[in-house]
């Protein structure tokens, strides 16, 4: 698109939010200063609407109509509107009543860890409580959704992540993978998929493989294109992964979450209701630092970990089987003790686990009988233990300020 074509773009849509009414002031949204923002790449279009955490429910039609109206233009793949806060709303906007919904990405800070969405309640995979009435969470027809995190990029996350999805449905459950990795989407790659999802209806259909119901943003780009998004994009795009994709019913969802503390981690914790989070962990005491990192963040917003995971934990050679501990051996064992939370187990640094992903063969099911496929199964069987008895109450959410 050049920019006169994407200028037009712009100018169209903003006079088409001019239909759209601020309940307040009874003025069009645009004129009303309610507007902040309109982003577009490649037909996905993220719309930022400005309020304030205590008028974010009252907002919330106004957030479904914009997405509406947007949706009807030419040229619109996608859209997407999120609540922000970026400064301080109108002064003259009356209160909105306590309960109700608090909107999609109410109250974040510019694209980073600011953040004063109204999450739900966690329920430990389950939707119940005063905290989860307030406001309707994503993904409802999902059981158990566990993320598969890591505090630094580099230590195999995603590996693991596809590999204990895949080990998972071997079990005969129901499984899904999303990942969610809008900056550097692995999956495609990893699961030999490349071909884009089907459309039903409204809705993106998820691709299939190795018995999982997949989706990324690497099935909508080229793999080769930079996503150059800020925070709210990435926000977007991670809940029309979850919200616009006829996901079906599923035991479990595997997310594989982008490395790091962001905005992604803070969607997922405040969007729907995360049975639980893996941490992945190389020996090595840097490794463990960014790891420590991330269980301290999922506390923080009352996310239950499961557990602790050592990844490339020691090479045997192939010729002659001697052992050799690369990156120290025990770290995550001895971290996982240090956190007063579970050691779910250790993963071999192979060669067969990296040229198989390479192959989109993930070794859990291209050779299932395999040392490396049995580390991955005895991983599942821990993991499916925790979340199967999970199904205790959870205290509500934390909301980041």
């Amino acid at each position: 698109m050049t920019d006169a074509s994407a200028d037009a773009l712009l100018d169209a849509l903003r006079t088409a939010l001019r239909a759209v009414r601020d309940p307040a002031s009874g003025r069009d949204i645009v004129s009303a200063g309610i507007l902040e923002g309109i982003e577009v790449r490649d037909g996905l279009v993220q719309v930022t609407l400005l309020t304030d955490r205590a008028h974010a429910a009252a907002m919330e039609p106004v957030r479904r109509e914009v997405e509406a109206v947007l949706s009807r233009q030419p040229g619109v793949a996608n859209a997407t509107a999120v609540l922000t806060a970026h400064r301080a709303g109108p002064p003259s906007r009356p209160a909105a009543p306590a309960a109700g919904r608090g909107g999609q990405g109410a109250g974040h800070q510019g694209g980073h860890q600011g953040g004063g969405h109204q999450g739900g309640g966690h329920q430990g995979g389950h939707r119940h409580g005063p905290a989860a009435q307030r406001q309707t969470l994503l993904l409802e027809n999902v059981k158990a959704i566990i993320a598969v995190a890591s505090g630094k990029g580099g230590v195999g996350k995603s590996t693991v992540a596809v590999n204990l999805a895949v080990s998972l449905a071997r079990r005969g459950l129901k499984v899904g993978l999303l990942d969610a990795d809008v900056y550097g989407p692995s999956l495609p790659q990893m699961v030999g998929l490349h071909r884009k999802p089907e459309i039903s209806g409204e809705k993106m259909l998820p691709l299939e493989a190795w018995g999982l119901a997949c989706m990324s943003i690497g099935f909508l780009v080229n793999e080769e294109q930079a996503m150059i998004w800020r925070g709210p994009m990435v926000m977007g795009a991670l809940e029309q992964m979850m919200a616009q994709v006829a996901w079906p019913a599923l035991d479990v969802l595997v997310v594989d979450m982008p490395p790091g503390t962001g905005d992604a981690q803070l969607t997922m914790a405040q969007r729907v209701a995360l049975t639980g989070a893996v941490i992945v962990s190389t020996p090595q005491d840097i490794a463990l630092i960014d790891a420590r990192r991330g269980v301290k963040m999922f506390e923080k917003v009352n996310v239950p970990v499961l557990g602790l995971i050592e990844n490339m934990s020691y090479f045997c050679c192939p010729d002659c089987g001697h052992r050799t501990d690369i990156f120290g051996h025990g770290g995550a064992r001895a971290e996982a003790v240090r956190s007063g939370i579970d050691f779910l187990g250790e993963v071999p640094l192979l060669l067969d686990i990296r040229t198989a992903s390479d192959a989109g063969t993930p070794i859990a099911a291209a050779a299932p009988d395999s040392d490396a496929a049995k580390a991955f199964a005895a991983l599942a069987d821990q993991v499916w233990a925790k979340v199967a008895g999970a199904a205790a109450p959870k205290a509500p959410r934390i909301v980041i300020e």
